[in-house]
């Protein structure tokens, strides 16, 4: 009797456990399943173009410029096309799509709001009008080959810091607040750079500006590959160590103050983190939309609200995703390139009317 008794009150603990377990192994499973379609998807989106080259001879060409090799058995034009134009292309893609993923479920958790993404805190809009600085007027030209990646950047910073100032009122940062700030700024910063196309006398570089603003990696290089790749991959580490600190947050301000977290204090740094990560990401791709929206709720459908698990499993369909739909940007109409903006936007709108229809509150 005594030993029916105890494991009758075990059996929750081990009932809970089994969960926990089934769970871990189902996000493993999704993380090894992703991973692998990244992997394989780099190989094709570099071979495929105007110029069709093997995935076989792409991964041979990639260790032979990795690894020194010295046995070449291609053409020095394949060499060129794969190692110098479509290679940092698409892992730029690659770092892109997981950082608007990544910040777009740390954002959502942050201001508590579905339709949060990594543009609702005016960080696109002000590297948006640091980008026409520079395209329009020459800003930021003491910087050389990165005139346009730096300024862009500043003006992501710049954005950032007028949001926490206008945001920060009585010691505290709430999610409203923020949010309202966000959308200001940021009209404020799209009409600014709507004034600078206008008071520009530059045709070309007012169609540069527009085709930047709707997103584009063909200004792809090693060199922004460089700058954008180490920030992302830090602010990546720095959220995934946050990731209790945000599931208490998603429960609300109240519930992460009674399990012992400081909303304010988290929700600054969280929120630096992200301006960084889009800042980065903005700067060298321009303005991407819907992949910070839909791919987080993508995640959540596949492994739940739990950001350790969502955080590593949407940077990675994200990655995944931008390659895709860059390669269907260079393909649609080639030899013209579609802005990548609209490429995504076609591709997201679904998803975003499958998730409309699913809610049922």
């Amino acid at each position: 009797m005594h030993v029916m008794i105890q494991n009758q009150q075990n059996s929750p603990i081990n009932q809970d456990d089994l969960h926990y377990e089934k769970r871990s192994l189902k996000t493993k499973f999704w993380i090894i399943g992703f991973l692998f379609l990244l992997i394989v998807s780099i190989p094709i989106a570099i071979g495929l173009g105007p110029v069709f080259i093997h995935p076989t001879t792409v991964t041979k060409i990639l260790f032979f410029n990795v690894f020194n090799g010295t046995e070449v058995s291609w053409s020095q034009s394949d060499n060129s096309i794969i190692w110098m134009v479509r290679t940092p292309r698409v892992l730029l893609a690659a770092v892109v799509g997981a950082a608007l993923a990544i910040t777009g479920v740390a954002l959502q958790a942050l201001v508590r709001n579905v339709l949060a993404e990594p543009y609702l805190l005016g960080v696109s809009a002000g590297a948006s009008t640091g980008a026409a600085l520079s395209l329009l007027f020459g800003a930021g030209a003491f910087m050389g080959g990165s005139a346009l990646t730096g300024s862009a950047f500043i003006g992501a910073l710049s954005a950032t810091a007028m949001v926490f100032a206008l945001a920060y009122s009585g010691g505290r940062f709430t999610s409203v607040r923020l949010l309202l700030a966000g959308v200001a700024i940021g009209y404020v910063l799209n009409a600014t750079t709507s004034f600078l196309i206008f008071a520009s006398d530059a045709p070309e570089g007012a169609r540069n500006v527009l085709f930047w603003l709707l997103g584009s990696l063909t200004r792809a290089t090693w060199q922004s590959l460089a700058i954008a790749t180490p920030l992302i991959i830090i602010g990546f580490i720095m959220l995934f160590l946050w990731a209790r600190k945000l599931d208490a947050l998603n429960l609300g301000d109240d519930t992460a103050s009674a399990l012992g977290s400081k909303p304010n204090i988290i929700r600054a740094k969280a929120l630096c983190v992200i301006a960084l990560c889009v800042g980065a990401a903005v700067s060298v791709s321009g303005g991407i939309g819907f992949v910070g929206l839909i791919i987080p709720h993508v995640a959540r459908l596949i492994v739940g609200n739990v950001h350790r698990r969502l955080l590593p499993v949407a940077g990675l369909l994200g990655a995944s995703f931008l390659i895709w739909s860059d390669l269907l940007a260079r393909m649609i109409f080639a030899p013209r390139e579609l802005p990548l903006g609209i490429v995504t936007a076609i591709i997201g709108a679904p998803f975003l009317f499958f998730l409309v229809r699913r809610m049922k509150s």
